[in-house]
């Protein structure tokens, strides 16, 4: 790694292998979320319990899945069935895994309860975080599961005119199909983008401690060609 020396001649070096320290110091309460408590051998006893985690188990598995364009090809007005292939996308696009780097200001949010990132850090010029605290710093090119540390070789933030924290999906979806508000994305490229891209298919695979998106990055990328296919059109509300 190269260091990088301020104009006052004050190396940051300390304040880098500082910032690893803290990485993986903070993960508990920073990257990894609730797993919730400790289970006791008598609440896995008995018949009633395991029907309530049978049951339980359902619930998440629902929780977890996409429906499939053929499944919404009931809806017999072709608008209301484009705007349910977005309904159906915003399971996945209002996540917390999405919305945590698409915040609505400088700083990213993080875990299941999108609380604010720790240690604290900011958006940088290009997204990529200040020069004292680059991303790359903590965020390597894989997950790093003994510390609870997420990783993409492109971990980043997007760009502020990207930012999805605090809007509704019908809000989400006219800034999606606007290139001034997307990346500068014609419809096709953001169907490429969406079923390809390795970092919008990190939400699927994010590593202990973390809830994945539902579906799979190839159903998410079957909707979002059926939306785009039928006219592209938005949920009301």
């Amino acid at each position: 790694m190269k260091w990088v020396t301020s104009s006052r001649g004050v190396t940051l070096r300390a304040l880098t292998t500082a910032a690893l320290l803290v990485c993986v110091g903070n993960a508990g309460i920073g990257n990894a979320g609730t797993s919730g408590p400790a289970t006791s051998k008598g609440e896995n006893q008995g018949g009633n319990q395991g029907g309530k985690q049978s049951r339980n188990q359902g619930r998440k598995q629902g929780q977890n899945q996409l429906a499939s364009p053929q499944s919404l090809a009931k809806i017999a007005d072709p608008n209301k069935r484009s705007a349910a292939y977005f309904t159906e996308l915003s399971k996945v696009l209002t996540s917390p895994r999405c919305l945590n780097c698409h915040p609505a200001g400088d700083r990213p949010r993080q875990g299941d309860s999108a609380r604010l990132h720790q240690p604290p850090v900011y958006r940088g010029k290009d997204g990529f975080g200040l020069e004292a605290m680059r991303c790359g710093t903590c965020h390597q090119d894989a997950n790093f599961d003994p510390g609870r540390v997420p990783g993409n070789p492109q971990w980043h933030l997007a760009p502020i005119e990207m930012a999805w924290e605090g809007k509704t999906a019908s809000e989400i979806c006219q800034q999606i199909k606007d290139p001034a508000r997307n990346g500068g994305k014609s419809l096709p490229k953001l169907v490429e983008h969406m079923a390809e891209d390795p970092l919008v298919g990190w939400g699927w695979h994010p590593g202990a401690g973390r809830s994945p998106v539902p579906g799979t990055q190839k159903e998410f990328g079957e909707l979002i060609k059926a939306w785009v296919d039928s006219g592209a059109h938005c949920p009301k509300g």
